[in-house]
């Protein structure tokens, strides 16, 4: 499938549209090509929850925002796509000073529905922290 969006446009869209997703330049999209999407979480000790690991809020939220960069790739630009439904299974500690990496891809992409998942990756390690599902409901045209 081809892109619809670049990842430029990705980019510039969501500034306007969804600010407060990159409040302090904290998140960088690397990529988005109208299947995957790749996005960096840069490290902040605000992403930490008591223990020194990654807040599952902070993993949810990036997986989230990864799933709609894929989706916004392959659809152009839809601001009233939501999730519907967001699965996560947390499978390691997200190690302090890393960044993290959510590798998105879409699995299947309907009229209605976009069904995807997400892996959170900590640093280089090519072990997922996280495993994430997510479904999309795409509004009329």
């Amino acid at each position: 499938m081809a892109s619809k969006m670049t990842v430029e446009e990705v980019g510039e869209f969501l500034r306007v549209e969804f600010p407060q997703a990159f409040v302090g330049n904290a998140i960088d999209i690397e990529s988005a090509d109208g299947q995957t999407s790749l996005l960096r979480q840069h490290y902040s000790d605000k992403l930490l929850r008591p223990g020194g690991t990654v807040s599952g809020p902070t993993l949810m939220a990036l997986a989230d925002l990864a799933m709609y960069v894929v989706l916004l790739s392959a659809i152009g630009p839809v601001g009233l796509a939501v999730t519907t439904n967001l699965n996560i299974n947390f499978l390691r500690k997200g190690k302090p000073g890393r960044d993290v990496l959510a590798e998105a891809r879409l699995l299947k992409l309907g009229k209605r529905l976009a069904v995807g998942e997400v892996n959170l990756l900590s640093g280089t390690s090519p072990d997922p922290i996280a495993h994430v599902t997510a479904t999309y409901s795409i509004p009329n045209p």
